[in-house]
């Protein structure tokens, strides 16, 4: 399935601990994270189709919309535990990735789409170090 996000907006929508599935204004899918990938669904299929399947497993729609401009519809689907905000889901997806390229800004950065800039203020801005110690990597 192509898509239209970002590698940061694609890691970002993975690290919920529940899944999501966006449709466009049309009805097909966007893009669909890890955990809703696992469920085993079509997702080929227009959102008429799988609206019943998504609805059954709990699924809750919610309109996404900038301003009064209709970009389509996200399904969120019950899942574990795990961070509820944004920030704490981008923090989470930044220190995977930190994680899966050794603590290397430039791979890191490149593998989430952004820039070392952007990404070095992320780690200022959550309290994350290079070295890759910090209260909240230790707690994890």
């Amino acid at each position: 399935m192509p898509s239209v996000f970002s590698p940061l907006a694609k890691t970002l929508l993975d690290a919920f601990a529940e899944g999501v599935v966006v449709f466009d204004t049309q009805g097909k899918v966007l893009y669909a994270n890890e955990h809703a990938r696992d469920l085993g669904l079509d997702f080929s299929q227009t959102s008429r189709e799988l609206m019943p399947q998504l609805a059954e497993l709990g699924g809750r729609l919610k309109p996404l919309k900038v301003g009064t401009i209709d970009l389509g519809e996200a399904m969120f689907l019950p899942g574990t535990v795990g961070p509820k905000t944004l920030a704490e889901r981008e923090k989470e997806a930044i220190v995977r990735s930190l994680d899966a390229n050794g603590w290397r800004l430039a791979e890191t950065a490149k593998s989430l789409g952004i820039s070392r800039t952007t990404l070095w203020r992320r780690l200022r801005a959550y309290g994350l170090h290079r070295d890759g110690r910090s209260k909240w990597a230790q707690a994890s």
